[in-house]
């Protein structure tokens, strides 16, 4: 069987080539894809080759963690039924190209715990929960805080706002972009340099920016935590007096687990966690290129997603 894939041939440069999938086995699902996200993080790395070394790193490759679709043929042992809409964060199924992150493709076969069920009227919001997850991750385990300063208004400064809120917080998020500052529900997004505060608890950031670590700890109240959700390329160094005085944490939050995904879908599928609002651009996967080009180049562009549906 064969399924068009977004090839990262090098980087900068992609195609959507047809590549093989491998026979079904009974615990797997074949998903006729619907919609897929493109990250500006890891996918970004990956399109402009910074992305670090680490195990199965390299080119060809097929990007794509962020999958919407349907199931159309299930394994005697498949856990998911075939005709169920489910989400799909990423696959190892392509046996021409590397497979990271495997899920910007019009066919998957993956097992079918990885096929999660989702409601039907998500629809192309459902490619968002990657985010939602990585967002849940950063402050919602038991003894973790929740920030009353989140540094960024992209997808995932939002989404930690709106889990932020759903907790009870009142978090304020900083962005230096006009265009970024709407959208709101709940909380405040002002310009960074209209704050005078100095008393911050805890502080989430999703910016990026290695050179806004000293700039964070000075904002922190003592005993206070910055807690790393973006994704660094740039060494991180900070002043160690400030830090000292404040006795200052620094924690690092990683990518979601399983139980954060679980969570998350359950949150919107109650209608608790709004995925509204977030989804900015759409192109047919025909036109990725152009896609991936706006969706790094683009300030206006907080997420693109791919519609598959057209495609064999």
């Amino acid at each position: 069987m064969q399924a068009n894939a977004i090839v990262f041939q090098e980087p900068k440069s992609l195609n959507l080539g047809s590549l093989t999938l491998p026979v079904m086995g009974p615990e797997d699902v074949l998903v006729k894809v619907e919609f897929s996200g493109i990250s500006t993080g890891t996918e970004r790395m990956l399109w402009e080759g910074t992305m670090p070394a680490f195990p199965g790193m390299g080119y060809p490759l097929v990007p794509g963690y962020e999958t919407v679709g349907r199931v159309v043929a299930a394994g005697e042992n498949a856990s998911t039924s075939v005709g169920a809409r489910v989400y799909v964060p990423g696959s190892q199924c392509f046996q021409d190209a590397r497979n990271l992150f495997g899920g910007s493709a019009s066919r998957l076969i993956v097992p079918g715990a990885r096929a999660l069920p989702i409601e039907e009227s998500l629809a192309e919001r459902g490619v968002l929960f990657a985010l939602a997850a990585t967002a849940y991750h950063a402050h919602s385990a038991p003894g973790l805080r929740q920030p009353d300063l989140i540094v960024g208004h992209g997808v995932l400064g939002r989404m930690i706002a709106r889990l932020a809120v759903l907790a009870g917080g009142s978090p304020v998020v900083w962005d230096t972009n006009p265009a970024r500052r709407g959208g709101a529900v709940g909380y405040e997004v002002i310009d960074p340099a209209t704050d005078n505060k100095r008393n911050y608890k805890c502080i989430c950031d999703v910016s990026g920016a290695a050179s806004m670590l000293d700039e964070l700890i000075s904002r922190l109240a003592p005993g206070g935590e910055v807690v790393l959700a973006g994704f660094y390329e740039a060494p991180l160094s900070f002043v160690f007096p400030p830090a000292f005085m404040r006795e200052a944490r620094i924690r690092i939050a990683a990518q979601w687990s399983p139980p954060d995904l679980a969570a998350v879908i359950a949150l919107a599928g109650q209608g608790r966690l709004s995925l509204d609002g977030l989804v900015t651009h759409h192109e047919e996967a025909t036109q990725a290129d152009l896609a991936y080009r706006t969706a790094f180049g683009d300030s206006d562009c907080l997420k693109m997603v791919l519609d598959w549906r057209q495609i064999a």
